[in-house]
């Protein structure tokens, strides 16, 4: 998801995206810990995608305030 598609959501689908996100880190470490995980750069990719839609969240909230 790009970071103009994430402006565009609301915070509530942004918090219920970083929910599905931190699932499939937690899936990601859970492959890799086991020798599975084919895609090592996912699970930065995933971080930075929470990381990006939590900043959106907090701009919104100022924006807000």
């Amino acid at each position: 998801m790009k970071l103009s598609e994430m402006r565009e959501k609301t915070a509530d689908e942004l918090q219920e995206a970083i929910v599905e996100w931190k699932k499939q880190l937690l899936e990601s470490r859970l492959k890799l810990s086991t020798h599975k995980l084919e895609d090592t750069a996912s699970i930065s990719k995933i971080k930075r995608l929470i990381a990006k839609a939590k900043t959106v969240i907090t701009e919104k909230g100022k924006e807000n305030a």
